[in-house]
This record gives structure tokens, sequence and C-alpha cells, in this order.
């Protein structure tokens, strides 16, 4: 409403593109609608993009399904439910096709992040853990080369004699075989 009240004001498109930080096509497009309709044409109409196809009472089944952790659903090897696991949930408890991509967004939607486990296994002994850093990872480790050893490339230079001319960039016109 902020683009019809400077079009009222008979402020050009360019100026109230750069007072609303917008594109200059925009501001163009919007001061068209704004000389067809006025403010009414300029109205939000809610957020683009397809209607989310579940009811908000599937929305609410979904949440506490995720809540129950993959385990309850069928994926038993790990407890992290990635966006192709909730599309295919999705799929099988309420009968509607989803994208990985759309599981992605109705996820981020319910609150959920995709790839990420909620918390950490019951099972995780912190001692072992601890363990396994300090002793058997320091054995595993490989040391480090020293800082001046190595150069950022593995090629080897060419001797000067072998350059085609003396200077840089000489040879540069000639095809090369």
């Amino acid at each position: 409403m902020q683009a019809a009240e400077l079009f009222e004001q008979e402020i050009k498109p360019p100026e109230v593109a750069r007072r609303l930080r917008v594109s200059l096509k925009s501001a163009y497009q919007w001061h068209q609608l704004w000389r067809d309709g006025g403010h009414e044409a300029l109205a939000s109409r809610g957020p683009s993009g397809s209607r989310c196809r579940l009811s908000p009472r599937c929305l609410e089944k979904l949440a506490a399904y995720l809540d129950e952790g993959p385990a309850a659903h069928g994926w038993v090897e790990d407890q992290v439910w990635t966006a192709a696991r909730v599309a295919t949930l999705i799929g099988r408890k309420f009968h509607v096709s989803y994208s990985v991509s759309g599981a992605t967004r109705l996820m981020h939607r319910l609150g959920f992040s995709p790839q990420v486990p909620a918390r950490r296994v019951a099972e995780r002994d912190e001692r072992a853990v601890t363990v396994w850093k300090e002793v058997t990872w320091a054995e595993v480790k490989e040391p480090g080369r020293p800082a001046g050893a190595t150069s950022a490339s593995r090629t080897k230079q060419g001797s000067r004699g072998s350059r085609p001319g003396d200077e840089p960039g000489a040879g540069a016109g000639t095809p090369r075989s």
C-alpha cells in the first residue's frame, strides 16, 4: 500500500523503486496496476503457490506421526526423518503424493527439520565416545604436513627453457599441437 500512496503523490516509479527497495520492473508493474485499479489492485492476495493438499486435521496427524519417530513407521535402521521418508509416509497414511521438496517445505511449516535428529540416540555411551576420541582417533589420525612443505599445486613447474618465449604470454597466439 505504500506504493499506492507514493503514486498518489505523483512520485515516479523509479523513485518508488528506490524508496521501497524493489526492482524497477516491479515498480512499473505496480504503477500500471495502480493506474488501472487503484489501491485495491495493489492489495495482497495472500501467499502464492499451490495450497496445502492436507487438511489441518491431517497436518496434526502428520506432526504426531513425525513425533513418533521413523522406527514406528518401519524405518528401523536410524532415527532420522528425511524428506523422502516423510513424502513416503504422507503417501502411505493420507494417499496424497508429495515431492521431496514439497515434503521439506511441509516439514518446515510443521517445525521439523529434515535429516537432523531431534535428540541423541538413547543407547549412546558418552564415556565410550570420549575414549574413542582421545585414544583411537589419536592413533588413527595421520599427522599433518608441515606448513611450508608443499605448494598449492601438485603440478611440477617447467623449466624456463621449455617455455615458448621468455616473457609472459609469449606464444599465446600460436596454435598448440
